[in-house]
């Protein structure tokens, strides 16, 4: 059946978790560097870099524990963002051939759950840090944090990249300033460079949150880079994501971590970068807080626009949308207004607990990022019939067991190392002085799993498949009936 293209609203992003047609591709592969690089350098990010300081570890391991998390963790991410304009499709619904038509929503109810975590966090600390300069209440700034990341999120795609390149130049202005104050100003504890002072647990600790935060990122990465066209080549989209948020994601933990040690446990996320910004002059702290908040608006935006393709995504699974604009309006605002009553709500105990939060992210996706990237890697090579994703009775199944095994089954093998503060510790984890190497554990465990569950899949008949329903998937894709 055939139906007439919708027309485009001049400005606002139509698709959804469709598949982008090869004459809509569009868009410099560089644009990811700023893009990836910006939605990390900002203040969410810097308190990632707390975590061994306030365990007890000293300055210079925390250093080293943050630059191998990212090292490792940026890596998964990267290899996530190569997919995007190789299929010309949002991350997570590519979790189908290996998950299933329905069995996918697994995945996707923790992401989704992901997207509104980190919203609350972000919104909450914007709007403090709008409190703080130009006052008015945190709760009057968190309604409009979340009102302008909607316009922004609603636009959609190009205004996204758009931002996020504009808010790197000026970053690289008033941090680089700001970054010279804190390496020339701040004073730092005796001790705090003496390679002598090794502590496992709170290295660990910092190492998998860093980790997790890089891999946390993974269920974003193609969204933004699905409208590039295929011949931009796998190794470059790699390139230009890893080297963009590997350096946003250092630079911003670095800071985190010197000045949780020159602070001390007087350390407090807004009042410490105030204090550390007017000593480089008077007022200069107020101008990174205003900066840092137009950050955290945008990456409030990325969550918001990525958790509505995920919400379409879990819809589609139950009743076919066609991708409209409408739709998009209507998941977008959910998801807002669900982040927006979340941080309404939100205690400082909230706040507090955000590197359990990031661990239980960390744990959730490690099991998925292996299989998907072994499944597109190394079982299916690239080579997916992408109708078939949106066709419920197709090829991939409503049931992909053996993602959902290999990924449970990994998962399982976690527990015992798991180590979440006071939450809880595992025997393995106990065992090692409250060191966590679950991530270790996990990804090989999900990854080697899945690679031998799925020998037996006929590649060369799903890509026969995919070439001839390629002409029929670019016509349904201008005329919006895909999915």
């Amino acid at each position: 059946m055939s139906t007439s293209a919708e027309p485009r609203v001049s400005g606002l992003e139509v698709r959804s978790i469709d598949y982008v047609p090869l004459d809509e591709r569009h868009g410099k592969l560089w644009h990811l560097g700023p893009l990836w690089f910006m939605s990390n350098a900002q203040i969410a990010t810097l308190a990632v870099g707390l975590v061994s300081i306030t365990e007890g570890g000293n300055l210079v391991w925390s250093l080293l524990a943050i630059v191998s998390g990212t090292v490792i963790g940026t890596f998964f991410m990267a290899f996530h963002s190569a997919q995007g304009p190789q299929l010309g499709l949002p991350q997570m619904i590519q979790s189908r051939p290996q998950f299933g038509y329905v069995g996918a929503l697994l995945v996707w109810l923790f992401a989704y759950v992901q997207y509104a975590g980190f919203n609350v966090f972000n919104s909450s600390l914007a709007a403090e840090a709008l409190h703080t300069t130009v006052h008015g209440g945190v709760k009057l700034w968190v309604v409009v944090v979340t009102v302008v990341a909607l316009a922004v999120a609603l636009v959609g795609y190009d205004v996204i990249h758009k931002a996020e390149r504009f808010l790197t130049y000026l970053f690289l202005v008033i941090f680089g300033i700001f970054t010279v104050g804190v390496l020339v100003t701040l004073h730092y504890p005796a001790g705090s460079f003496d390679l002598g002072a090794f502590k496992w647990t709170p290295f660990l600790a910092q190492f998998g949150v860093v980790a997790g935060y890089q891999i946390s990122w993974a269920i974003y990465v193609s969204d933004y880079s699905r409208y590039l066209p295929p011949d931009v080549t796998v190794r470059k989209t790699f390139y230009w994501t890893y080297f963009g948020s590997a350096l946003g994601g250092v630079w911003l933990m670095v800071l985190g971590t010197l000045l949780a040690a020159w602070a001390g446990k007087d350390f407090v996320t807004i009042p410490s970068i105030d204090n550390a910004g007017d000593k480089v002059f008077s007022g200069f702290g107020a101008i990174v807080l205003l900066f840092s908040a137009l950050g955290l608006v945008s990456v409030t935006a990325l969550n918001m626009y990525g958790g509505s393709l995920t919400l379409i995504s879990a819809i589609d699974s139950f009743r076919r949308v066609r991708p409209t604009l409408a739709v998009r309006l209507v998941t977008l605002a959910f998801t807002a207004a669900l982040s927006l009553v979340g941080a309404l709500a939100a205690t400082s105990n909230f706040l507090e607990n955000f590197e359990n939060f990031l661990l239980l992210v960390l744990y959730l996706f490690i099991p998925w990022t292996a299989v998907n990237l072994m499944d597109y890697y190394v079982v299916r090579r690239g080579h997916y019939a992408i109708a078939e994703i949106f066709n419920p009775n197709g090829i991939y199944g409503r049931w992909g067991w053996h993602g959902i095994i290999a990924y449970l089954v990994g998962f399982a093998v976690m527990v015992p190392f798991f180590s979440v503060g006071t939450l809880y510790v595992g025997p393995a984890a106990e065992a090692l002085g409250g060191a966590d190497i679950s991530l270790f554990i996990g990804l090989p465990v999900s990854a080697l799993l899945y690679w031998w569950l799925t020998r037996s899949i006929d590649v060369a008949a799903e890509t026969r498949l995919a070439e001839a329903e390629a002409a029929e998937l670019e016509q349904a894709a201008h005329e919006h009936r895909e999915p």
